[in-house]
């Protein structure tokens, strides 16, 4: 989760929203890192999880990434849910709660539905660093506007 939160420090310094993804092999080696960058790509879906997702399975030459598990600093959305069960993500490791578009636990508990892929979900790991960065980062952009 270290690698994920770097990730979403980077995001940060490119005045995107600071989200990071880390994907590793069963083994604890790390595959791909991404960050959020929709801003910078003009690109809605070019979200951290998507973004790591789309660079392992460019490494690996298969779009299944088994026995892989993403750390992410926030809860994903419904969109990047929807990626890890098609490319059939087995562990998902986030810190945390996106009350807004949270789709594991917040506004909608998408793998509660049945799926033919099932996702392991561990939640709260450095929950505190990942919000806090959040936050700041809102704060400042909230500032800056105002400032405008």
């Amino acid at each position: 989760m270290r690698l994920a939160l770097e990730q979403a420090e980077l995001a940060w310094q490119l005045n995107e929203v600071p989200v990071g993804a880390v994907l590793v092999d069963e083994n604890d080696q790390l595959i791909a890192a991404a960050h959020n960058s929709p801003i910078s790509r003009n690109d809605p879906t070019s979200h951290a999880e998507i973004n790591v997702i789309r660079k392992a399975a460019h490494l690996l030459q298969n779009y299944r990434l088994i026995n892989t598990t993403l750390y992410v600093t926030l809860e994903p959305c419904i969109m990047c849910v929807g990626a890890l069960l098609h490319g059939r993500i087995k562990r998902l490791v986030y810190a945390a709660d996106e009350p807004k578009t949270g789709a594991i636990n917040s506004q909608i508990q998408l793998l509660e539905f049945t799926h033919n892929h099932r996702i392991e979900v561990v939640s709260g790991i450095l929950k505190a660093e990942c919000s806090n960065l959040l936050s700041d980062f809102f704060k400042k952009r909230r500032l800056e506007k105002k400032n405008e």
